[in-house]
Protein backbone atom coordinates (compact mmCIF):
# COMPACT_ATOMS: atom_id res chain seq x y z
CA UNK A 1 0.00 0.00 0.00
CA UNK A 2 2.12 2.86 -1.28
CA UNK A 3 -0.52 5.55 -0.73
CA UNK A 4 -0.02 5.50 3.05
CA UNK A 5 3.58 4.92 4.04
CA UNK A 6 3.95 7.00 7.21
CA UNK A 7 3.51 5.84 10.80
CA UNK A 8 0.49 8.07 11.43
CA UNK A 9 -2.92 6.48 11.95
CA UNK A 10 -5.11 5.69 8.96
CA UNK A 11 -8.03 8.02 8.32
CA UNK A 12 -11.09 7.86 6.09
CA UNK A 13 -9.16 10.06 3.66
CA UNK A 14 -6.42 7.43 3.38
CA UNK A 15 -9.05 4.79 2.58
CA UNK A 16 -10.42 7.03 -0.16
CA UNK A 17 -6.87 7.61 -1.42
CA UNK A 18 -6.42 3.85 -1.90
CA UNK A 19 -9.47 3.79 -4.15
CA UNK A 20 -8.49 6.94 -6.02
CA UNK A 21 -5.08 5.38 -6.74
CA UNK A 22 -6.60 2.04 -7.77
CA UNK A 23 -5.02 0.21 -4.82
CA UNK A 24 -6.93 -2.67 -3.24
CA UNK A 25 -7.05 -2.76 0.56
CA UNK A 26 -8.01 -5.24 3.28
CA UNK A 27 -10.30 -5.00 6.29
CA UNK A 28 -10.57 -7.63 9.02
CA UNK A 29 -12.72 -7.95 12.10
CA UNK A 30 -11.31 -8.05 15.61
CA UNK A 31 -13.04 -8.27 18.97
CA UNK A 32 -10.30 -8.03 21.61
CA UNK A 33 -7.12 -6.19 22.52
CA UNK A 34 -4.58 -8.83 21.48
CA UNK A 35 -6.18 -9.65 18.15
CA UNK A 36 -6.39 -5.96 17.29
CA UNK A 37 -2.75 -5.49 18.29
CA UNK A 38 -1.69 -8.31 15.97
CA UNK A 39 -3.69 -7.01 13.00
CA UNK A 40 -2.41 -3.49 13.64
CA UNK A 41 1.16 -4.79 13.68
CA UNK A 42 0.50 -6.51 10.34
CA UNK A 43 -0.55 -3.16 8.84
CA UNK A 44 -4.26 -3.83 8.31
CA UNK A 45 -5.66 -0.34 7.65
CA UNK A 46 -9.29 -1.01 8.68
CA UNK A 47 -10.43 -3.05 11.67
CA UNK A 48 -14.14 -3.69 12.04
CA UNK A 49 -15.50 -4.56 15.46
CA UNK A 50 -18.28 -6.50 13.80
CA UNK A 51 -21.56 -7.48 15.38
CA UNK A 52 -20.47 -10.92 14.18
CA UNK A 53 -18.99 -11.15 17.68
CA UNK A 54 -22.50 -12.37 18.53
CA UNK A 55 -21.65 -15.54 16.59
CA UNK A 56 -17.93 -16.08 17.02
CA UNK A 57 -17.45 -14.72 20.55
CA UNK A 58 -20.82 -15.19 22.26
CA UNK A 59 -22.20 -18.30 20.55
CA UNK A 60 -25.42 -16.88 19.13
CA UNK A 61 -26.95 -18.15 15.88
CA UNK A 62 -27.26 -14.65 14.42
CA UNK A 63 -26.07 -11.11 15.08
CA UNK A 64 -29.48 -10.00 16.34
CA UNK A 65 -29.00 -10.71 20.10
CA UNK A 66 -25.78 -8.74 20.65
CA UNK A 67 -26.30 -5.60 22.74
CA UNK A 68 -24.92 -2.08 22.59
CA UNK A 69 -23.11 -2.62 25.88
CA UNK A 70 -21.45 -5.78 24.55
CA UNK A 71 -20.39 -4.00 21.36
CA UNK A 72 -19.00 -1.06 23.31
CA UNK A 73 -17.08 -3.41 25.61
CA UNK A 74 -15.34 -5.12 22.70
CA UNK A 75 -14.79 -1.91 20.75
CA UNK A 76 -12.97 -0.39 23.73
CA UNK A 77 -10.65 -3.40 23.82
CA UNK A 78 -9.91 -3.19 20.10
CA UNK A 79 -9.31 0.56 20.26
CA UNK A 80 -6.77 0.01 23.05
CA UNK A 81 -4.96 -2.51 20.85
CA UNK A 82 -4.55 -0.30 17.80
CA UNK A 83 -2.09 2.45 16.98
CA UNK A 84 -2.59 2.95 13.23
CA UNK A 85 -5.68 1.05 12.06
CA UNK A 86 -8.96 2.88 11.64
CA UNK A 87 -11.44 1.24 14.03
CA UNK A 88 -15.03 0.91 12.85
CA UNK A 89 -17.71 0.07 15.42
CA UNK A 90 -20.68 -1.96 14.17
CA UNK A 91 -23.92 -0.54 15.56
CA UNK A 92 -26.08 -3.53 16.59
CA UNK A 93 -29.66 -4.44 15.76
CA UNK A 94 -32.21 -2.22 17.49
CA UNK A 95 -29.75 0.56 18.34
CA UNK A 96 -30.74 2.93 15.52
CA UNK A 97 -34.48 2.50 15.03
CA UNK A 98 -34.83 6.31 14.93
CA UNK A 99 -32.42 9.04 13.90
CA UNK A 100 -32.28 10.31 17.48
CA UNK A 101 -31.49 6.86 18.86
CA UNK A 102 -28.91 6.28 16.13
CA UNK A 103 -27.13 9.53 16.91
CA UNK A 104 -27.04 8.69 20.61
CA UNK A 105 -25.65 5.22 19.92
CA UNK A 106 -23.02 6.48 17.49
CA UNK A 107 -21.86 9.14 19.93
CA UNK A 108 -21.31 6.41 22.55
CA UNK A 109 -19.18 4.42 20.09
CA UNK A 110 -17.03 7.48 19.43
CA UNK A 111 -16.83 8.96 22.96
CA UNK A 112 -16.94 5.91 25.21
CA UNK A 113 -15.42 3.18 23.06
CA UNK A 114 -12.84 5.07 20.99
CA UNK A 115 -14.17 4.09 17.56
CA UNK A 116 -13.07 6.19 14.60
CA UNK A 117 -16.23 5.45 12.61
CA UNK A 118 -19.47 3.46 12.80
CA UNK A 119 -21.17 1.03 10.43
CA UNK A 120 -24.90 0.89 9.70
CA UNK A 121 -26.89 -1.77 7.85
CA UNK A 122 -29.43 -0.75 5.25
CA UNK A 123 -30.15 2.34 3.11
CA UNK A 124 -30.42 4.72 6.07
CA UNK A 125 -29.67 7.97 4.28
CA UNK A 126 -31.29 10.31 6.82
CA UNK A 127 -29.32 8.89 9.73
CA UNK A 128 -26.13 8.75 7.68
CA UNK A 129 -26.46 12.38 6.69
CA UNK A 130 -27.18 13.44 10.26
CA UNK A 131 -24.20 11.55 11.66
CA UNK A 132 -21.83 12.89 9.03
CA UNK A 133 -23.03 16.43 9.80
CA UNK A 134 -22.10 15.82 13.44
CA UNK A 135 -18.60 14.60 12.56
CA UNK A 136 -19.22 10.85 12.74
CA UNK A 137 -17.77 8.93 9.75
CA UNK A 138 -20.27 6.35 8.51
CA UNK A 139 -19.63 3.08 6.67
CA UNK A 140 -22.71 1.73 4.92
CA UNK A 141 -23.65 -1.93 4.46
CA UNK A 142 -25.94 -3.27 1.73
CA UNK A 143 -26.77 -6.61 0.12
CA UNK A 144 -27.11 -9.37 2.67
CA UNK A 145 -27.62 -7.46 5.90
CA UNK A 146 -27.36 -10.05 8.70
CA UNK A 147 -29.38 -7.98 11.16
CA UNK A 148 -32.36 -8.45 8.80
CA UNK A 149 -31.93 -12.24 8.54
CA UNK A 150 -35.42 -12.88 9.90
CA UNK A 151 -36.96 -10.64 7.26
CA UNK A 152 -34.74 -11.99 4.47
CA UNK A 153 -35.61 -15.57 5.37
CA UNK A 154 -32.04 -16.68 5.90
CA UNK A 155 -28.52 -15.94 4.73
CA UNK A 156 -29.15 -15.72 0.99
CA UNK A 157 -27.42 -14.05 -1.92
CA UNK A 158 -29.12 -10.73 -2.66
CA UNK A 159 -29.58 -8.79 -5.90
CA UNK A 160 -29.90 -11.70 -8.29
CA UNK A 161 -32.97 -10.26 -10.05
CA UNK A 162 -32.60 -7.07 -12.08
CA UNK A 163 -35.14 -5.17 -10.01
CA UNK A 164 -33.30 -6.03 -6.80
CA UNK A 165 -29.97 -5.17 -8.43
CA UNK A 166 -31.28 -1.77 -9.52
CA UNK A 167 -32.54 -1.10 -6.02
CA UNK A 168 -29.15 -1.95 -4.51
CA UNK A 169 -27.42 0.33 -7.00
CA UNK A 170 -29.83 3.17 -6.20
CA UNK A 171 -29.38 2.63 -2.45
CA UNK A 172 -25.60 2.65 -2.88
CA UNK A 173 -25.67 5.96 -4.71
CA UNK A 174 -28.02 7.40 -2.09
CA UNK A 175 -25.70 6.42 0.76
CA UNK A 176 -22.79 7.99 -1.08
CA UNK A 177 -24.81 11.17 -1.53
CA UNK A 178 -25.69 11.11 2.18
CA UNK A 179 -21.98 11.17 3.02
CA UNK A 180 -20.97 7.57 3.74
CA UNK A 181 -17.20 7.25 3.41
CA UNK A 182 -17.30 3.57 2.34
CA UNK A 183 -19.79 0.82 1.60
CA UNK A 184 -19.74 -2.88 2.51
CA UNK A 185 -21.38 -5.11 -0.11
CA UNK A 186 -22.23 -8.56 1.21
CA UNK A 187 -23.28 -11.69 -0.69
CA UNK A 188 -24.24 -10.23 -4.05
CA UNK A 189 -23.36 -11.45 -7.55
CA UNK A 190 -19.84 -10.44 -8.57
CA UNK A 191 -21.20 -8.68 -11.65
CA UNK A 192 -23.36 -6.48 -9.44
CA UNK A 193 -20.42 -5.83 -7.12
CA UNK A 194 -18.45 -4.59 -10.11
CA UNK A 195 -21.36 -2.51 -11.34
CA UNK A 196 -21.84 -0.74 -8.03
CA UNK A 197 -18.11 -0.23 -7.52
CA UNK A 198 -17.84 1.35 -10.96
CA UNK A 199 -20.77 3.68 -10.25
CA UNK A 200 -19.49 4.91 -6.88
CA UNK A 201 -16.66 7.28 -6.08
CA UNK A 202 -16.37 6.07 -2.47
CA UNK A 203 -14.64 2.76 -1.68
CA UNK A 204 -16.62 -0.47 -1.79
CA UNK A 205 -15.63 -3.34 0.50
CA UNK A 206 -16.75 -6.79 -0.55
CA UNK A 207 -17.59 -9.87 1.46
CA UNK A 208 -18.89 -12.31 -1.09
CA UNK A 209 -19.26 -9.54 -3.69
CA UNK A 210 -16.56 -10.55 -6.16
CA UNK A 211 -13.11 -9.21 -6.91
CA UNK A 212 -14.00 -5.85 -8.44
CA UNK A 213 -14.71 -4.12 -5.14
CA UNK A 214 -12.05 -1.74 -3.84
CA UNK A 215 -11.46 -3.69 -0.63
CA UNK A 216 -12.27 -7.02 0.99
CA UNK A 217 -13.28 -7.99 4.52
CA UNK A 218 -13.26 -11.31 6.34
CA UNK A 219 -14.14 -12.38 9.87
CA UNK A 220 -11.05 -12.92 12.04
CA UNK A 221 -12.02 -16.43 13.13
CA UNK A 222 -12.90 -17.51 9.59
CA UNK A 223 -9.71 -16.36 7.91
CA UNK A 224 -7.53 -17.98 10.59
CA UNK A 225 -9.30 -21.33 10.38
CA UNK A 226 -10.75 -21.20 13.88
CA UNK A 227 -14.35 -21.83 12.86
CA UNK A 228 -15.76 -25.17 11.79
CA UNK A 229 -18.74 -26.48 9.89
CA UNK A 230 -20.03 -25.26 6.57
CA UNK A 231 -18.44 -21.93 5.68
CA UNK A 232 -19.75 -19.36 3.19
CA UNK A 233 -18.31 -19.69 -0.29
CA UNK A 234 -16.47 -16.38 0.00
CA UNK A 235 -14.38 -17.50 3.00
CA UNK A 236 -10.75 -18.37 2.41
CA UNK A 237 -8.91 -19.76 5.42
CA UNK A 238 -5.33 -18.48 5.50
CA UNK A 239 -4.31 -20.71 8.41
CA UNK A 240 -5.55 -23.71 10.42
CA UNK A 241 -5.20 -22.34 13.91
CA UNK A 242 -7.96 -24.54 15.28
CA UNK A 243 -5.90 -27.62 14.45
CA UNK A 244 -2.76 -26.02 15.87
CA UNK A 245 -4.52 -25.12 19.12
CA UNK A 246 -6.09 -28.56 19.52
CA UNK A 247 -2.66 -30.14 18.94
CA UNK A 248 -1.02 -27.82 21.45
CA UNK A 249 -3.69 -28.55 24.07
CA UNK A 250 -3.21 -32.29 23.62
CA UNK A 251 0.57 -31.94 23.96
CA UNK A 252 0.11 -29.89 27.12
CA UNK A 253 -2.25 -32.48 28.65
CA UNK A 254 0.16 -35.30 27.82
CA UNK A 255 3.16 -33.51 29.36
CA UNK A 256 1.23 -32.65 32.52
CA UNK A 257 0.08 -36.28 32.83
CA UNK A 258 3.61 -37.62 32.32
CA UNK A 259 5.22 -35.09 34.63
CA UNK A 260 7.37 -33.62 31.87
CA UNK A 261 5.77 -30.22 32.48
CA UNK A 262 6.75 -28.22 34.36
CA UNK A 263 10.40 -29.07 33.86
CA UNK A 264 13.29 -27.60 35.87
CA UNK A 265 13.48 -24.63 33.50
CA UNK A 266 9.86 -23.71 34.29
CA UNK A 267 10.24 -23.71 38.08
CA UNK A 268 11.44 -21.16 40.62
Amino acid sequence: MSVHSSDRPFSIHDIQAFTDAGEKFAMLTAYDYLSAQILDEAGIPLILVGDSLANVMLGHDSTVPVTVEEMLHHTRAVARGTRRALVVGDMPFGSYTTTEQGVATAVRFMKEAGANAVKLEGPLTELTSRLVSLGVPVMGHLGLTPQSVNQLGGFKVQGREEEAAERLLADSLALQEAGAFALVLECIPSELGARISEALDIPTIGIGAGGATDGQVLVFHDFLGLTTGRLPRFVKQYANLRGEIVGAAKSYMAEVASGDYPGPEHQY
